[in-house]
């Protein structure tokens, strides 16, 4: 028996419960829901398992008899089509995997996991409310953070020149990906800046975004001012840049805690709009890069981002893994 069960379904989500568990004293576990996901979380117990139904999931629970399961997934209701038993008899605590604004995935959340969470664990208040709102009344919404973006807070940039292009997955997100993966190669291919180019993880193995990937990945080997970011997680390469471009992805809502540039690329696949959170453009090019990397954002631009950051609510004071760790273990009482 473990005190807290997590579960996770692809391999770049573990970096939500890496930030929980450095802050747990109890016992924990984790079991990955596909052959993915596991192997990816250091220095806690596996619990193999091969899930391809809802009882398998439930059995593979009840092996470890949790005290509560901490997720940050929709995989019952996504892949298996049903739902487990289990929900009925532990504690299910919900931590958001990716918080993205713009995209939907709130009302995705809440619509699938309403009958499921106990405990609803909210980046901000901006999440807290919609959760507050659709959740039924008996789930407990705290408001805690990005535990991964810990790291990130007060952090001081590079100063190299470095940019970082990471969008949200086309097929899921509706990002800009597809649309502008090789335009950015274009705008930096001979620049005097550096290029870590980091497409979702799903963009590099489901079509149509695993031939852009292939394609990008192809012409980045003769660009001598570009990488191709392979890493599981990106937290690395948002220590590593100086300037991040991206559209709606959850990666933003991580570097807002840098207080670096952030450019938004608007040119969507879906037809949703980007909430400005920095320089919003449908056109890139190395001037625009040039000037928010040299003097930050226009005044305009800087007094809107911030507005719209403040209503967000994210607590930015590198404790979210503190406070989330605090909810878990308390269910666990």
């Amino acid at each position: 028996m473990v005190a807290i069960l997590y579960t996770f379904d692809r391999r770049f989500m573990r970096k939500t419960f890496a930030a929980i568990d450095q802050h747990v004293d109890c016992s924990t576990a984790y079991l990955g829901l596909r052959p993915e996901a596991t192997g990816s979380l250091p220095g806690v117990r596996e619990i193999s398992a091969s899930i391809e139904s809802a009882a398998d999931l439930d059995a593979a629970v009840e092996s470890v008899d949790p005290d509560v399961v901490v997720q940050n997934h929709r995989f019952e209701a996504e892949v298996l089509g049903e739902r487990p038993a289990f929900h009925d008899e532990y504690t299910v605590v919900h931590v958001r995997h990716g918080a993205s604004v713009g995209r939907g995935e709130i009302a995705n959340t809440t619509r699938d996991l309403g009958s499921v969470v106990d405990v609803a664990l909210a980046p901000g208040e901006h999440w807290a409310t919609q959760y507050r709102r659709s959740f039924p009344d008996d789930v407990r919404v705290s408001v805690v953070g990005l535990p991964e973006a810990d790291a990130l807070v007060g952090t001081d940039p590079p100063r190299k020149r470095r940019v970082l292009y990471a969008p949200t997955n086309h097929n899921y997100g509706g990002g800009c990906y597809v649309r502008t993966a090789e335009q950015v190669l274009d705008v930096f291919e001979g620049s005097d800046f550096e290029l870590r180019f980091r497409p979702h993880p799903m963009d590099r193995i489901e079509e149509p975004g695993r031939t852009v990937t292939k394609r990008c990945r192809e012409r980045i080997a003769s660009l001598p001012n570009v990488v191709f970011d392979d890493d599981t997680t990106p937290r690395e390469s948002l220590l590593w840049a100086d300037v991040l471009l991206s559209d709606y992805s959850g990666l933003v809502t991580e570097w807002l805690q840098t207080g670096r540039p952030l450019v938004q690329l608007i040119d969507l696949a879906s037809d949703a709009e980007v909430p400005q959170l920095g320089l919003t453009t449908d056109s890139l090019d190395l001037e625009t890069v040039t000037e928010v990397y040299e003097s930050g954002y226009p005044p305009a631009i800087a007094e809107s981002a911030a507005d719209a950051i403040a209503s967000l609510g994210i607590p930015m004071d590198g404790r979210a893994g503190e406070r989330a760790a605090r909810e878990v273990v308390e269910c666990t009482q």
